[in-house]
């Protein structure tokens, strides 16, 4: 047995420890050692190379190092070169990244320095599997979707340690980010659900931001989801299932109206009670006449023709025009006129200051008795934001171009939340445990404002009934609505949304809340998002801003994995994160069509068949 053990560490044997300078390792590789290739144990293995790991033996101890360059002689820190054998002999420089302890265990990190003369071999399949394998990868719940880039071995990703961290995937367009976005959840959904289907349903919900439509496929992540294709430029697309009091929510009004905080915020929170308070009385359509009926009394009883006059013009938002025996529509001031001495409106000759019992004659106070509350919730909250401000300019506690712009706002996407909103139907978001919410055909304000909204949402009302579970938020194509730098926007606005989100990733973790972004401009991105993410999975980068906010924001890449990343194949990238213990280059497994996110490049072959060939075949 000793004599076979010592020739399989023969064969695997590449050379010595020469020196150590600094971190820096220096190891002579034997002569019989330059193939390309060895052949051991019925498995051909790759020779070392830069990139790849040796096993360096002292005592009972296994310390991995990496390889990050060769020479023919050795270079210290200082420049200055050294020889350590003959000429014609490679030098490796390598990097200690961990230790195999006793008891087989890999821990990342450095122990203590190997000795000079300390002989260095090359991994074996199992060794290879213990430093690859990742934290956790011995429990039961892990997947499998890639392989060492080097070695081609299979790796195992841990669920606890992978899924229940925040996710950052990066690449250029091309670099096969949406495939590596799309397997790792098709494989952590089909760990979960053959595990226990009813408690994974029960107890895990993915909610997924699509921009361009591409997880919209029967079979991409899995069969069992709800899609709502979001459009607002047709009629009849699926809709938000949104609850009244959902909707009647001041922080998702603010988000609509795009509220400011010490202004418009205050004022929406004042129109929602005033909303709520005739809802819930016994006759809200009755309680709402009255409450006009009293306005107007007091406005025609203004001396302020100006503030008056205002006031009229919301009225007109609110109440029908008037219509002769003729069927002309007419004002609903056509009757009152305003006298300039005396500071006030007259009615038929009679001064209705000093005459209020005429007031109930007028045409405005009787089109009161005709306003009627709109089916539609998002038109009757509008109503309720003039009839409120209203109420805050007769008692001078607001100005209407400090609240006006809110509720401009909210008339200007009316149409927009009616085509994505449901507020009727009464069912739940997540009628599926996964939620896939298209928004390819929303138009740019709308594309900002659902995920906000449903992010915000479905964050607190997980946070408020935390009991164990888990919600998952993707948001492919990140840079659509965490980027700091849009200006398309009021500064204030983009805060906030950035705020928003920084929290949720912040903050979630405590509560079962996990988010998972992808993004071909990480640069643009918040780096307090990009920072925060625990796993990162970084394809092919070619522009210098993305690569500096990497390199900021995943600061134990290695010189030479960050240096590879603009030449990275498609579909292979760098794993780094608290999932592993030292990063990794992998290359992630291709879905197969049907499960495919609909992302690929188009081809001009298949665009402009050859006739010739579809001859012959």
């Amino acid at each position: 047995m000793t004599e076979q053990r010592l020739e399989k560490e023969a064969v695997l044997r590449i050379g010595e420890v020469v020196a150590l300078t600094g971190r820096k390792i220096f190891v002579a590789v034997d002569q019989d050692k330059n193939l390309a290739e060895l052949f051991f144990d019925g498995d051909l293995l790759r020779n070392v190379a830069v990139g790849s790991y040796l096993d360096i033996k002292k005592g009972f101890i296994s310390l991995i190092a990496k390889v990050e360059g060769e020479n023919a002689q050795a270079i210290d820190e200082r420049g200055a070169t050294r020889t350590f054998q003959k000429e014609g002999t490679r030098i490796l420089v390598l990097t200690l990244v961990g230790f195999v302890d006793r008891k087989g265990s890999f821990t990342g990190g450095t122990k203590e320095l190997p000795l000079v003369g300390d002989e260095a071999f090359l991994l074996t399949r199992e060794r290879i599997h213990q430093i690859h394998n990742l934290i956790g990868s011995q429990a039961d719940l892990s997947i499998k979707f890639s392989q060492s880039d080097y070695e081609g071995y299979e790796i195992s990703f841990p669920i606890d340690g992978l899924l229940n961290s925040h996710i950052a995937i990066f690449g250029n367009t091309g670099s096969g980010k949406s495939n590596t976005l799309a397997i790792i959840f098709q494989k952590f959904i089909e760990a979960l659900r053959s595990r226990n289907t009813a408690a994974f349903i029960s107890n895990c919900k993915i909610l997924l931001f699509d921009f361009n439509g591409e997880y919209t496929a029967p079979s991409c992540l899995t069969e069992h989801k709800v899609v709502y294709r979001l459009s607002t430029r047709v009629d009849g697309a699926s809709k938000i299932p949104l609850s009244p009091d959902e909707l009647l929510d001041l922080e998702i009004l603010s988000v609509l109206a795009d509220a400011t905080e010490k202004t418009q915020k205050p004022f929406l929170r004042r129109s929602i009670s005033l909303l709520k308070k005739v809802r819930n009385s016994d006759d809200p359509e009755g309680y709402a006449q009255n409450i006009l009926r009293q306005q107007i009394t007091l406005i025609l009883q203004m001396s302020d023709k100006i503030r008056a006059s205002l006031l009229l013009d919301y009225l007109r938002q609110l109440l029908p025009l008037t219509v002769d025996g003729n069927g002309v529509s007419l004002e609903l001031d056509h009757d009152l006129d305003w006298h300039n001495q005396s500071q006030e409106f007259t009615w038929n000759g009679s001064f209705l200051r000093s005459n209020p019992g005429s007031i109930p004659n007028t045409s405005v106070y009787q089109q009161a008795s005709q306003y009627a509350r709109s089916d539609n919730l998002i038109k009757e909250i509008i109503d309720f934001t003039y009839i409120q401000l209203i109420y805050d300019v007769l008692s001078n506690r607001a100005l209407n171009e400090h609240v006006a712009p809110a509720i401009n706002k909210l008339k200007s996407k009316q149409d927009d939340i009616q085509k994505i909103f449901d507020t009727e139907s009464g069912t739940d978001l997540f009628s599926e445990n996964v939620a896939v919410v298209a928004l390819n055909d929303v138009n740019l304000d709308m594309r900002k404002t659902v995920p906000l909204l449903l992010a915000r949402l479905a964050y607190r009302t997980h946070k408020e009934s935390f009991s164990g579970k888990s919600l998952n938020i993707i948001i492919d194509e990140a840079h659509n609505i965490l980027s700091k730098e849009s200006f398309r926007e009021a500064e204030s606005w983009k805060d906030y949304r950035l705020e928003t989100f920084e929290e949720i990733i912040k903050e979630g973790r405590k509560f079962g809340v996990f988010v998972t972004i992808a993004s071909q401009r990480p640069s643009d991105i918040s780096h307090t998002i990009t920072s925060q993410a625990h796993n990162y999975f970084i394809h092919r980068l070619i522009n210098q801003r993305d690569l500096q906010s990497i390199a900021s924001a995943v600061s134990y890449i290695d010189r030479i994995t960050e240096e590879s990343i603009p030449t990275l194949p498609t579909g292979t990238c760098i794993f780094s994160g608290v999932a592993g213990q030292m990063p990794l280059k992998i290359t992630v497994h291709p879905l197969d069509k049907e499960l495919q996110p609909c992302s690929a490049t188009l081809k001009y072959a298949d665009c402009v068949p050859d006739p010739l060939g579809d001859l012959l075949g």
